[in-house]
């Protein structure tokens, strides 16, 4: 009898917002076309509703996870900041479900991708803080979201990043430049102890990094390779590495379901 053979799972944890009094969940279609056209995975959405869920059993039927971008940013008081009308809007259900879900990836040693918001999550679950309206800094560029309609032009690069020589970065992509869009208002601060640094802006914006010591795939980008990504070279770089690295993991499941059975 043929072994069927079960695509890769990859998990997206989903944003929520009221709409009439109702409370929705909601995942963006750039992300689900990235993981299911680059990576060649099967997304999918995880509702952010952390009081009803077992983290552990829920990780049982994924092979990875990719933490998306968001317009909501991290609840301060996370990183030990204080709230103020420039760190809104926030969103405290997917709070809830990603700072725990983003550790319980790591202890698991799972393929991990995080994305612009998922990017900052990151850095706050490993210890580290965040800056809001970085724009105002002196010096710093501005990073926020052109006010376009055309999305192209919204998502189109914008600036360079230098890549950390020798880095994971660099490794990927072949070389230690390249230029990305930008769409945030809010950066890292301080880098948490746990991650490496493997690409910043022209005015030294963490930009890219890798989480030290990790068992797979553990990588967060500020910008956004999600977009149009199988018609992005770097995009299609990254995703089919992390694909690759969702795979792997995958068959490391079945080969150890396999060994325990026998």
């Amino acid at each position: 009898m043929p072994t069927m053979i079960r695509h890769p799972l990859v998990g997206l944890p989903s944003d929520t917002y009221e709409s009439n009094h109702l409370l929705f969940h909601s995942l963006g279609d750039k992300y689900v076309r990235a993981v299911s056209d680059v990576a060649q995975c099967l997304p999918v959405m995880i509702p952010a509703i952390a009081e009803a869920m077992d983290l552990s059993a829920l990780l049982d039927h994924f092979d990875g996870i990719l933490m998306t971008g968001a317009i909501s940013n991290v609840h301060p008081p996370h990183y030990g900041s204080t709230p103020t009308a420039d760190h809104e809007p926030y969103d405290h259900h997917r709070d809830q479900l990603t700072l725990k879900l983003i550790r319980a990836v790591l202890d698991r040693g799972m393929p991990l991708f995080c994305i612009c918001r998922g990017f900052q999550e990151l850095n706050v679950v490993l210890g580290g803080t965040l800056e809001t309206e970085v724009q105002r800094g002196e010096g710093r560029l501005d990073h926020r979201s052109r006010k376009v309609e055309d999305m192209d032009e919204k998502y189109g690069p914008v600036h360079p990043i230098a890549i950390t020589p020798g880095g994971a970065l660099e490794n990927l992509l072949g070389k230690r430049e390249t230029m990305v869009n930008s769409l945030h208002r809010q950066a890292i601060d301080k880098v948490a102890p746990g991650l490496t640094v493997e690409a910043r802006a022209p005015d030294g914006i963490v930009e890219a990094v890798s989480v030290k010591g990790a068992k797979a795939f553990a990588f967060g980008a500020q910008w956004h390779p999600e977009y149009k990504a199988a018609n992005n070279p770097d995009s299609v770089k990254l995703f089919k590495a992390f694909g690759d690295a969702v795979r792997l993991h995958a068959a490391r499941r079945v080969n150890d379901k396999l060994a325990r059975a026998s």
